[in-house]
């Protein structure tokens, strides 16, 4: 068979369409086109609750098989390890009733104090329980979803504890799940309480510790009281978190000379791996009276800068170039004129003896009126007009070209000779 005749082309199944290189391209820009449409105007967010609302019942028949599983490996537990459990809660039962008696006791006299003291009630949070449906799929974050969401008044920045301590805080919310973001997440902050030293500070999450993650307690000075074994609680400075929950525990401390900051590593309380029942608070954000507006800096209308009554400089203001300093104008002008009159009652001419100006006051004050007995000198030396009119002003004398300009004479009084 001759080569020209073979059908070179890809059968029908093989055809791949446009080609690997457009297809690249359009996913890509495509994908760019979502990441800012979810980040600039909130498209996506509608989309994965709708998602969510479908996929829940799905969810919940796909976990069922674990459920079981938990259930029977529940069920089989020896009795050596049941004893040991119970054991161990009985301890724990009996430290918590003495500390319980210390609490009531506490509270009753803090009680009494406040009211003396005519303080605010503390604010209390409502809760609700709620149980670990399973993790986030994102290996690169630390979350778990929970079974409660909108539907059950859940909303977004809840704390949520276990019975250690804080777990975390809900960050997205669905029809019917919740998702929790653990304290060890990466850059998560919280405020916290040195419970031995009253010390505040600011706890933020370190996921490459071990143990599955932990805490750096940042920006303390290396001369701050913090000892290992500290315990840290929440601050209730940030009006999400009620003050006094268990936040973690300080387990090193490492002071450098070479940093004015001690690195500061700590323990949380919570069990960030395997916790299976939560209980999730409301914030305390919505119990808290509404923030006073700002006045505004200088009202329009005020004639004045910044709370400096009007005609008063503000201080530290500069006088303008040129301007006689506050005190000096007065002095220098009332010498001015009165050196003017002076030369003037004896009968010279005020051109020739025109007084040099005051360093001091640039500004010139203007010259004095012409006495009455004096109308004959001004007049021979042209300089002034005639003392008859009294609506026409004086000429002002002429001065040397180094001498500034002085200003024009005021009119002479009606009525004089």
């Amino acid at each position: 068979m001759p080569l020209g005749t073979l059908d070179r082309t890809a059968p029908p199944f093989f055809k791949q369409g446009p080609s690997a290189l457009s297809t690249l391209v359009f996913f890509a820009a495509l994908s760019l086109f979502l990441m800012v449409a979810d980040a600039r105007l909130g498209i996506t967010p509608p989309l994965r609750t709708a998602i969510s609302t479908v996929l829940y019942p799905l969810e919940r028949i796909a976990l069922q098989p674990v459920a079981w599983v938990r259930g029977g490996l529940g069920y089989l537990q020896t009795v050596q390890s049941a004893q040991q459990m119970e054991d161990a809660a009985r301890q724990q039962m009996l430290q918590q009733s003495q500390r319980a008696n210390q609490v009531e006791e506490l509270l009753l006299e803090n009680g009494r104090l406040r009211d003396l003291l005519a303080l605010r009630p503390r604010l209390t949070s409502p809760e609700q329980a709620a149980e670990v449906l399973y993790d986030a799929p994102d290996p690169y974050t630390r979350r778990v979803i929970i079974d409660r969401g909108m539907l059950q008044d859940v909303a977004v920045g809840s704390p949520v504890i276990d019975e250690a301590g804080v777990l975390g805080q809900v960050t997205r919310v669905h029809p019917f799940l919740a998702e929790v973001t653990l304290l060890v997440e990466r850059d998560y902050a919280i405020p916290v309480l040195n419970t031995r030293t009253g010390v505040r500070g600011v706890a933020y999450g370190n996921p490459a510790s071990d143990l599955g993650g932990g805490l750096e307690l940042r920006f303390m000075p290396s001369a701050a009281d913090v000892q290992e074994g500290d315990v840290l609680t929440t601050s209730g400075v940030d009006g999400v978190y009620p003050a006094g929950l268990p936040v973690a525990k300080v387990d090193k401390v490492e002071r450098r000379a070479d940093s004015a900051f001690a690195r500061i590593h700590c323990i949380p309380m919570a069990r960030m791996q395997g916790a299976r029942h939560v209980m999730v608070l409301q914030p305390l954000s919505a119990q808290l009276p509404p923030r006073p507006a700002a006045a505004p800096a200088n009202p329009p209308g005020s004639g004045s800068v910044a709370g400096v009554p009007r005609g008063k400089p503000a201080a530290g203001a500069k006088p303008a170039a040129g301007a006689a300093p506050a005190g000096t104008a007065a002095p220098a002008a009332a010498a001015a004129a009165s050196g003017t009159g002076a030369a003037r009652s004896a009968g010279t001419a005020p051109a020739t003896t025109a007084p040099k100006p005051a360093a001091a006051a640039p500004a010139q004050a203007p010259a004095a009126r012409r006495p009455a007995g004096n109308a004959a000198a001004p007049a021979a030396a042209g300089t002034a007009a005639n003392p008859a009119t009294p609506a026409t002003p004086a000429t002002p004398a002429r001065v040397p070209a180094t001498a500034p300009r002085t200003a024009p004479a005021a009119p002479a009084a009606a009525g004089q000779p």
